[in-house]
């Protein structure tokens, strides 16, 4: 068995609030990595220490600016042509993960793209969580280990009063997410059909599904603008819910998202520390994510299966 000294952590500048937690469960120090920044803007790694025959792995999210995955690339070249041994890309939150498809003519498949550049940078494995898509697991040629959050969010749930409650989809692409956790509490499902006006523009929605007089909790893998969360909240109030709540795995919060929130009739929404936090809300509940990563990283090192870390009942 390997032992911890043949492990290295390093972190991306923008993750290292998530990558300290990691460590700290994994009970290891991040390794030092310096980035250098010229006066036009490019960007160069130095691992300040040696890495040959190591296994090293590098904790980036890939959200905006496109610098944090290009800082992770870099990174990933530097270790590889310093002789790593085995490297494994921590990617909490994966970039890009929305554009897994064609879905119009002349326009990229940008998670591919992704996946193809981190490979050629020299990923020897990636490890990430919710992908918006399971399917973007067939994008990548080396191993992945796609963890999901619902231990994290179902070990909380436990312990509220779920005797009323209703777990829903806001859309119909996360019916088999909402299923899933509708499936382990033995509560019904419900499912908003939304219709779109334009990207991030939600025209209207409909509530499939009986809600009067039940707490609703919505399950989706992310929230950006929190347009469709606001209006499928307001759509099951109208319907007579007691109450909507919401789980999302990634707080993406862009644009005028936090005005959506504060301004719906969601009580709390629950997210992981995927991608920090542009400001407090006392609506936002956040769920460390750090655990789980610490456990699969050492399972990982360890030759253990990461099946170990699925909730299973």
């Amino acid at each position: 068995m390997n032992t911890a000294a043949d492990v290295k952590l390093f972190s991306g500048r923008n993750s290292q609030y998530l990558a300290e937690k990691i460590a700290d469960y994994y009970g290891y120090s991040l390794s030092d990595v310096e980035l250098k920044i010229f006066s036009d803007g490019e960007m160069q790694p130095i691992i300040n220490e040696s890495v040959r025959g190591n296994y090293v792995f590098f904790i980036s999210s890939t959200f905006p600016p496109a610098d944090n995955m290009m800082e992770l690339l870099l990174m990933v070249d530097a270790a590889k042509r310093a002789s790593a041994g085995y490297i494994t890309v921590v990617i909490p939150y994966f970039g890009y993960a929305r554009q897994d498809r064609k879905d119009k003519p002349r326009v990229p498949i940008s998670a591919k793209l992704m996946a193809k550049m981190i490979e050629a940078a020299g990923a020897d494995r990636v490890m990430t969580m919710d992908l918006h898509a399971d399917q973007i697991q067939g994008f990548f040629d080396v191993p992945l280990d796609h963890l999901t959050s619902e231990a994290i969010f179902i070990s909380h749930l436990k312990k509220l009063d779920l005797s009323q409650t209703v777990f829903a989809s806001p859309d119909v692409g996360g019916v088999k997410r909402a299923r899933s956790y509708a499936k382990y509490f033995e509560k019904r499902l419900v499912i908003c059909d939304k219709e779109r006006q334009q990207a991030n523009v939600v025209k209207k929605i409909v509530v499939i599904g009986e809600v009067e007089g039940c707490d609703v909790i919505m399950v989706d893998d992310l929230v950006d603008t929190a347009g469709t969360l606001k209006k499928a909240a307001e759509a099951i109030m109208e319907k007579g819910a007691k109450s909507v709540r919401a789980i999302c795995t990634h707080p993406v919060l862009s644009g005028n998202a936090y005005e959506n929130i504060e301004s719906s009739p969601i009580q709390k929404l629950y997210v992981t520390d995927t991608i920090p936090l542009k400001q407090n809300s006392k609506k936002i509940e956040i769920l460390s994510c750090s655990k789980l990563f610490a456990r699969a990283i050492r399972n990982v090192h360890e030759y253990k299966s990461i099946a170990a870390l699925f909730l299973q009942k």
